[in-house]
């Protein structure tokens, strides 16, 4: 793991709904510049650990840390206002808006009383070339024209456009076919390597093998593994998933 300080750093995080515990206790690291894939069985937490760190409901106990000082997320306001930005797997986009509609949107330039277009379409076109980006024919495209990865594309851009210094990826490569899933790959690759912190969620552990540096992995609300993709396989991944294998069983 590397030594510097990390970006995010989630201490002894607790979350409970009534009776049920959901988070126990739960120590997370997040680097800039890496991409950290957030891996566990339906139920085991992932959600709700990303909810709280995107400010969408607090977490009841724990410490919260941001570029090394401790900090209060008590709405997803406060969260973006550090640059974290979420892209939920439904992506939020309006289809029937352009891109440059689609990441302006509450955001806009304006010039006096009007809408500065010339501006706006110059940094979402200048956003989606610095992420080489060229799937997309042209920023005045209307996101319904948009394929899948196109979409999930423009959702990523936005969030780098907000200045994101932690961009959590839900599911985004659900649903996607086979080009375009390899399209989204290499983009969060990009986008960690321009030095933003990735947390990717997914089940799928091809795709989190091809693009993450770091695994953590979340059993029924525990951390159970924190390992450098390097260092671990499939199998071993599968087992903490599963519970066969746990935290003591780390080399």
């Amino acid at each position: 793991m590397t030594s510097q300080t990390p970006i995010v750093e989630l201490i002894g995080i607790t979350k409970s709904f009534g009776p049920v515990d959901v988070l126990k206790g739960i120590d997370f690291k997040v680097y800039a510049g890496r991409v950290t894939a957030l891996v566990g069985d339906n139920g085991a937490g992932k959600s709700t650990l990303i909810k709280g760190l995107a400010g969408v409901q607090e977490y009841d106990h724990g410490v919260v840390k941001f570029e090394g000082e401790q900090v209060h997320l008590p709405s997803a306001r406060a969260a973006a206002a550090l640059g974290i930005e979420v892209v939920y797997q439904d992506l939020a986009l309006c289809e029937n808006l352009d891109i440059v509609q689609n990441m302006f949107l509450g955001r806009e330039s304006m010039t006096g009383v009007t809408l500065n277009e010339p501006q706006m379409e110059f940094e979402a076109s200048k956003t989606l070339t610095g992420l080489s980006v060229r799937t997309v024919k042209s920023v005045r495209q209307k996101v319904a024209s948009l394929s899948g990865g196109q979409r999930q594309t423009v959702a990523i851009a936005r969030s780098v456009l907000r200045n994101a210094k932690v961009v959590i990826l839900d599911e985004p490569t659900a649903a996607l076919g086979v080009a375009q899933t390899e399209q989204v790959l290499n983009l969060v690759r990009r986008l960690a390597d321009s030095g933003v912190a990735v947390i990717i969620i997914s089940h799928n552990l091809q795709d989190v093998f091809k693009v993450a540096d770091d695994i953590a992995v979340l059993y029924l609300g525990k951390m159970v593994a924190n390992l450098e993709s390097k260092d671990t396989n499939h199998l071993d991944v599968v087992q903490y998933i599963t519970g066969t294998r746990t935290m003591g069983d780390q080399a």
